[in-house]
C-alpha cells in the first residue's frame, strides 16, 4: 500500500486576480451569447454594485471553494475594499482558511483513487484535492482552545471568527498572511457563518463544552441573523455577489424581509449575481433564480444576474474584471464590524 506522502504531494495553489488583467476578455463577452454574455453582465453588475457609493456589499459563500484555489480571490476582495461584509459556510472559513492559516494545505488529487486506501491513510478527498485529516484535527482542536479561552456565554459566529482572527494576529500563525480570517479582522469586515457548527469548529464546541457542562460557550444563531439585518438596516443599499447557494444564500436575502418587519418599507437587494451549477427544476434553494427571490420582496430585478457555471472559472474572472477597472480604489471604507465592537470587549477571560 501506498504511503501518506504518496498521496500529499502537490500543493493547491490559490489564483492571484492581480496577475491576470481580464478586462479585455471579458468585455469581448459582451458581444457573446449564453453564458459569456451572463458573466459579462454579472461583472459589469459588480461594478456598479462597487461604484454606488450607498450600496454595501454582501459576499455569499457555499461550496469547496478555498481547498480549490479561490482563497487569495476572497483575500484580495476584503484587502482592496471590494466587500463589506460575508456570509459563509463554516467549511470554507473553518475547515479551509483557518485550517490553512494553521500552517496546513490542500493537496491536487484525483477523484479515481482508491478511497478506502485514503481512509486508512487518514487522508480526505473533496472531489480531486486532498486534505490531511490528522492535520485537520489539530484544527478542530484549536477552535476548541480558542472556545476555552473565551467569557461563557452566547456567541454570534461573527463574534467568534473575530476571535479566531485575534488567535492568528497573537499567535503569529504560521500562514496568516494570506487568510481570509485574519484579513477580515484587520480591515473590520464582520463573517458569519449561520450554521457554524457544520465545520471544525462544530467539533471544537463539542469537546468545549463536554468538559466545561455547566458553564460554556454557544453559538448563537439567533443573533446570526439580527446582527446581519443590521447591517443591512445601516446601509441605505446592499448588493450581494453569491458564489454558490445554500444557507448563506438565503440568510442573507432573508434580512431583507427581516429589516421590513422591523422597519417598514426596507429596501430589496438593489443588486444580485450568483454563480451555481445547481438545477432550477427540482425547486431547490441553491438552484432557486434571483428573479423568483424578487417574488419574496427580496431582490430587485434591474441589476440580477445569474450565471450558471462552476465557481472556479467564474469567480475569478468577475473579481478579476472590478479589480482591474480600478473602481474600488476611491470607494469608501465601511468596516462594518465597527458597528458590533462593544461586544468584542471583555469577552475573554
Amino acid at each position: 500500500m501506498a504511503n501518506k506522502k504518496d498521496y500529499l504531494k502537490e500543493t493547491v495553489k490559490h489564483i492571484d486576480i492581480k496577475e491576470h488583467n481580464v478586462v479585455p476578455l471579458i468585455e469581448a463577452m459582451k458581444s457573446m451569447a449564453f453564458s459569456a454574455r451572463d458573466l459579462y453582465r454579472a461583472a459589469t453588475i459588480y461594478e456598479k454594485m462597487l461604484t454606488d457609493e450607498e450600496t454595501t456589499v454582501i459576499l455569499t459563500l457555499a461550496g469547496s471553494l478555498f481547498s480549490a484555489g479561490l482563497k487569495k480571490v476572497v483575500y484580495d476582495l476584503i484587502s482592496n475594499n471590494m466587500v463589506d461584509a460575508i456570509v459563509s459556510t463554516g467549511a470554507i472559513m473553518v475547515d479551509q482558511d483557518f485550517f490553512e492559516a494553521l500552517g496546513f494545505k490542500h493537496y491536487i488529487g484525483s477523484q479515481y483513487v482508491n478511497d478506502n486506501e485514503l481512509r486508512e491513510l487518514h487522508i480526505d478527498r473533496i472531489y480531486d484535492t486532498f486534505i490531511d485529516e490528522d492535520e485537520l484535527r489539530i484544527c478542530d482542536e484549536t477552535t476548541a482552545k480558542i472556545f476555552d479561552s473565551l467569557e461563557p456565554k452566547p456567541y454570534s459566529s461573527r463574534e467568534l471568527l473575530w476571535h479566531f482572527g485575534k488567535y492568528l494576529e497573537d499567535t503569529g500563525g504560521p500562514k496568516v498572511d494570506d487568510s481570509v480570517i485574519y484579513a477580515a479582522y484587520q480591515n473590520n469586515v464582520p463573517i458569519f457563518v449561520p450554521a457554524f457548527s457544520d465545520c471544525s469548529a462544530g467539533f471544537g464546541i463539542v469537546m468545549h463544552q463536554t468538559k466545561n457542562p455547566a458553564s460554556h460557550v454557544s453559538f448563537d444563531s439567533g443573533k446570526d441573523f439580527l446582527e446581519l439585518t443590521q447591517i443591512k438596516l445601516h446601509s441605505k443599499e446592499t448588493g450581494i455577489f453569491m458564489v454558490g447557494g445554500g444557507v448563506p444564500k438565503n440568510f442573507t436575502q432573508d434580512i431583507v424581509v427581516a429589516a421590513d418587519i422591523l422597519q417598514e418599507d426596507a429596501p430589496m437587494h438593489k443588486y444580485a449575481i450568483q454563480i451555481t451549477v445547481a438545477d432550477v427544476r427540482d425547486g431547490a434553494l441553491s438552484s432557486s433564480t434571483l428573479k423568483e427571490a424578487s417574488s419574496w420582496g427580496k431582490v430587485e430585478t434591474t441589476y440580477e444576474q445569474m450565471v450558471y457555471s462552476e465557481a472556479t472559472l467564474a469567480m475569478p474572472l468577475i473579481a478579476g474584471y472590478a479589480y482591474h477597472k480600478g473602481v474600488w480604489k476611491n470607494r469608501p471604507k465601511r468596516e462594518l464590524q465597527k458597528l458590533f465592537a462593544g461586544n468584542l470587549v471583555n469577552s475573554i477571560k
